[in-house]
């Protein structure tokens, strides 16, 4: 199986602000980018892009929506190849089952709020949950122009640096597929890593992160690091990274809770607030 960039597409605005941002990441990546638009309900409704021609009324929504989305993306992304499929079934085990076969699966997300949970949650928080390869989930008001540094005063984003990409760092049980997936995104990027992780002990956590994050720096050597060590709710000080990020990276272990798979409090508290694309990779 070719490596891919995958995403999930229903015609939400969550979903199309998770196709563009995907299109983008396969730029970076320079790998294909698979949209699949997963089980056997009706897509929303969507605008058309102008310009193209779409089926007769009537035709197939599901074969609408991913034509006119692969019309969209040739328009906006013309060096990207581009595959899009239906696959019927439940949408979570087919989604699941792509995200095994990509490198990286791409989810659009309102947020999921104060009283969202994982017995209340939606599609993606269940994706997230138990999915083998990293997810990013992208806010449905997410601006790929806000991961981009700007000068005051001017209106082209796009033409700046990206932001500074951040990791939550657990010292306690720090994973490599954690610290590579971080390093790699500043790497593509040409950004720094901004790295924030506990330090009740202050001495003891900046020698901990120094030993932990120095073959890293090794291997990247174009990536600034900087450090942060934080007292409290590390999930609170990572929401307030984010809005200076062009993106969040927080792993997920994989292990069964008591109900089932579930993502950790920091995790959890991160893909509530933050205002960037979450990335989040599970590790053993």
């Amino acid at each position: 199986m070719p490596r891919t960039v995958a995403v999930g597409l229903d015609g939400s605005h969550e979903s199309l602000a998770a196709v563009e941002w995907a299109a983008h990441e396969a730029e970076l990546w320079g790998i294909p980018l698979r949209i699949v638009h997963a089980g056997e309900q009706q897509p929303h409704d969507y605008v058309p892009f102008a310009g193209h021609p779409v089926p007769l009324p009537g035709a197939d929504r599901s074969a609408r929506l991913l034509t006119e989305t692969k019309a969209r993306l040739a328009h906006r992304h013309a060096g990207v190849r581009v595959s899009a499929e239906q696959i019927a079934g439940h949408q979570v085990p087919v989604i699941l089952a792509v995200a095994r076969e990509a490198e990286l699966l791409v989810l659009g997300s309102r947020g999921l709020g104060r009283m969202a949970g994982v017995l209340l949650g939606s599609v993606a928080l269940a994706v997230v949950a138990r999915a083998e390869r990293p997810v990013v989930l992208v806010r449905a008001d997410e601006e790929r122009g806000q991961e981009r540094r700007t000068r005051a005063g001017d209106g082209f984003g796009d033409t700046m640096p990206y932001r500074d990409a951040v990791l939550g760092l657990d010292l306690r049980a720090p994973d490599g597929r954690v610290l590579e997936f971080a390093f790699e995104a500043a790497s593509r990027r040409a950004t720094g890593l901004r790295v924030v992780h506990g330090g009740e002990l202050a001495a003891h956590a900046r020698q901990r992160a120094a030993d932990v994050l120095r073959p890293w720096q090794d291997k990247y050597p174009g990536v600034e690091v900087t450090e942060e060590a934080v007292i409290g709710d590390a999930g609170a000080h990572l929401v307030d990274a984010s809005r200076d990020a062009s993106l969040v990276v927080v792993g997920r272990r994989a292990r069964e809770g008591s109900i089932g798979p579930h993502i950790g409090p920091v995790t959890h508290t991160v893909l509530q607030h933050a205002v960037v694309a979450v990335a989040v990779v599970p590790h053993h």
